[in-house]
């Protein structure tokens, strides 16, 4: 796919792909569609699972009657938008020690929360919710091999907020919900985790409060309102995330200077044509204005398809698999050897070092090379809403969709002795003693 010249390729916020630095490896910028969430995962009364590398450990956990007070007890204490929390790194460190966590983590790996979610209605368009199910099926069955607890809802938090705002509201709630998580994940509902392999490398980013998919050059220098995308992004949980937020926020129609800060955004941006004030525009905004404040918190790269536009994937997978195939036949047995799903990181390890030395591209993918997409984001294709942005045909969409999806179940099933008839086929085989050295039989 060749690469539109920058200056003359403006994205939509329904599909269209970005801009290209011709100076750097091409990518494409998608962008952000999905809609609150709320919490999936339920936790006994008695302990609360920390996901650990080594497994899940248990720390006690007060009752109502028991425990410390901490800022859960003030009555000033407001999940709203428009009410402002202070001192929160403060707040937060004391209830970790006083669960026993002590530091801003508590020595151990750094836990994550992911934030997902669709519209309260029924989806318009035809099948709508049964994909929405399987997109929410793929991210739990991600979360769960990686030790995440996954966070989903479909009401509006704040009314005024719709569309592509209605993540604020709940991305800030789940900050105050779950002080025990160093970070707060947004996963747009129509973005596919298609490495169930690949691990957030939290490491990369610790000099960071804020990771987003996106060229540095596009925004800082030509200003470009699609030089960077609002639909997949990691955020910190500490004070500069909450204002952050607020800063955010207040760009949105739940404020009363919404009409205001469109205009500002058309004036100030380059090709961006219309007036409204949309969330990837204000973000753009916020980093070019003050880099001082919160640019320089911010990680923006296309290092690994944090979020891969998914017209440039697709046509790839088949590919992608066979060359995996091959790489584990070559292996060795002890690559293919069964095991229990609980033990899936550590065998991702070794079929990621031994992939890596025969199949190029980096580890979560990337426009150059033959790794698998860590994230495959369907922006544009609506299909929810039924309405998918016209340059995308229903076969690249609604094929699209399946065929990541079916890839990224077949890591999954594997587990459990099966894996799809074919990449477009919802049917499944099951496997042969040694998969991959010995063929899957039919079913």
């Amino acid at each position: 796919m060749a690469a539109p010249d920058a200056a003359a390729s403006a994205a939509s916020k329904k599909g269209v792909a970005p801009p290209r630095p011709s100076s750097r490896a091409r990518d494409a910028v998608v962008f952000a569609t999905g809609v609150a969430a709320a919490v999936l995962v339920f936790l006994g009364p008695a302990s609360i699972l920390v996901p650990e590398r080594t497994g899940l450990v248990a720390f006690p956990v007060p009752g109502p009657a028991d425990g410390p007070r901490t800022f859960y007890d003030d009555p000033d204490l407001s999940y709203a938008l428009g009410r402002r929390v202070t001192d929160w790194d403060a707040k937060r460190a004391q209830w970790l020690r006083s669960r026993g966590l002590g530091g801003r983590n508590g020595g151990g790996p750094e836990r994550v929360v992911m934030v997902t979610g669709s519209q309260p209605e029924p989806c318009k368009g035809a099948g709508g919710d049964h994909l929405l199910l399987r997109f929410l099926k793929n991210k739990v069955d991600y979360c769960r091999l990686h030790g995440i607890e996954l966070l989903y809802n479909n009401a509006l938090l704040e009314p005024s907020m719709l569309a592509f705002w209605a993540k604020i509201p709940i991305v800030r709630a789940a900050m105050l919900a779950h002080p025990e998580a160093e970070w707060v994940w947004w996963v747009d509902a129509d973005a596919v985790l298609t490495d169930m392999d690949f691990s957030l490398p939290l490491a990369r980013y610790r000099p960071y409060n804020l990771v987003l998919y996106g060229w540095p050059e596009e925004v800082y220098e030509k200003r470009s309102w699609v030089g960077l995308n609002a639909g997949v992004f990691l955020i910190r949980n500490c004070q500069w995330s909450l204002d952050f937020m607020d800063e955010w926020a207040s760009m949105g129609p739940a404020s009363p200077e919404y009409a205001r800060w469109g205009k500002t955004l058309r004036d100030t941006l380059s090709k961006k044509s219309d007036d409204q004030s949309d969330d990837q525009s204000a973000l753009a905004y916020l980093l070019l204005t003050n880099r001082e404040r919160w640019g320089n918190k911010t990680y923006l790269g296309i290092d690994y398809y944090f979020q891969g536009y998914f017209a440039e994937i697709v046509g790839k997978l088949d590919a992608v698999a066979a060359r995996y195939v091959a790489a584990e036949r070559k292996g060795g047995s002890a690559l293919r050897r069964r095991h229990a799903e609980r033990e899936h990181l550590r065998y991702a390890a070794a079929r990621n070092a031994a992939v890596r030395a025969v199949v190029p591209g980096p580890d979560g993918g990337g426009q150059s090379g033959w790794r698998r997409p860590f994230v495959t984001h369907f922006t544009g294709c609506n299909p929810c809403g039924g309405k998918r942005n016209k340059i995308y045909t229903r076969e690249i969409c609604e094929d699209g969709m399946r065929r990541a999806l079916g890839f990224a179940d077949d890591q999954v099933l594997r587990a459990y002795g099966f894996r799809h008839a074919a990449p477009l086929n919802d049917s499944v085989r099951p496997l042969p003693f040694d998969y991959p050295a010995a063929r899957a039989r039919n079913h």
